[in-house]
């Protein structure tokens, strides 16, 4: 059987691989080069490494035997998400939406949106540490706030680029690749003086436990930016079960 999944997030690389090992064909679609590069090499795996519009993903889904269309993109990802349930729609294939279990923290305050966090965080004193990605950093790069920001973002010429273009400071810009254990955090927090640290829900996977674990043993101030929408779906196993009674069917 032939899938088509969207997602180059930790668990969509482990389904594409559980998939491939089991016979299926996966078409795999990420959205970068450097995404690309994470997925590992299976002759069952084919890749797609750049973003598609909706009308590009109802072409592919027209134009080949899918089974089902799997959405493992980012749960902060609302556009792509929505574009790709449209296509399936538009096409009749079976969508699937694999969703990651939201991560609660007591004690820690949250926001709604970047630009609240960014209001909030101007209330609040100290070093910044955002590990919101490179995507959403403009609310922060405003006078009196940028300069106390130290964004982790993926080690890119685009992202170090565009935190440059932002205004942070250079001194201040962390590229690194996770996944960020719990001890790779607290260094973070010592070595940088960070009293703030910045994350999204990104739940297990994202490795929201080990921020919120590293924030509370050095007593830094939590700040969570909720997820846009609560969304149905299936998580990771209980995915696996479905297309593995679907394969067999």
């Amino acid at each position: 059987m032939e899938v088509l999944l969207f997602g180059g997030t930790a668990e969509g690389r482990e389904l594409a691989l559980w998939l491939a090992e089991r016979g299926w064909q996966v078409y795999l679609c990420v959205a970068t080069d450097y995404g690309a590069q994470l997925i590992p090499q299976h002759p069952n795996i084919a890749l797609s490494a750049r973003r598609l519009t909706e009308e590009e993903m109802e072409a592919l889904m027209a134009g080949h035997p899918f089974a089902c269309v799997v959405d493992a993109t980012h749960p902060y990802a609302v556009e792509v998400t929505e574009n790709i349930r449209s296509a399936a729609c538009k096409t009749g294939l079976p969508y699937r939406r694999l969703v990651r279990q939201s991560d609660r923290e007591d004690g820690c305050l949250k926001a709604e949106s970047m630009a609240q966090a960014a209001r909030r965080l101007e209330e609040l004193p100290g070093n910044i540490l955002l590990t919101t990605g490179s995507k959403e950093l403009d609310a922060f790069a405003r006078s009196g706030l940028v300069e106390r920001c130290y964004p982790r973002v993926l080690p890119t010429l685009d992202s170090l680029g565009r935190c440059l273009e932002l205004g942070f400071p250079p001194k201040n810009i962390i590229c690194m690749q996770g996944p960020f254990t719990r001890a790779m955090n607290e260094a973070t927090i010592d070595q940088y003086a960070i009293q703030v640290l910045v994350t999204k829900d990104t739940g297990g996977y994202g490795g929201f436990r080990e921020k919120a674990e590293a924030a509370r043993e050095k007593d830094c101030t939590l700040l969570v930016v909720e997820r846009p929408r609560r969304e149905t779906g299936m998580e990771l196993e209980g995915l696996k079960k479905l297309l593995e009674r679907e394969g067999n069917t």
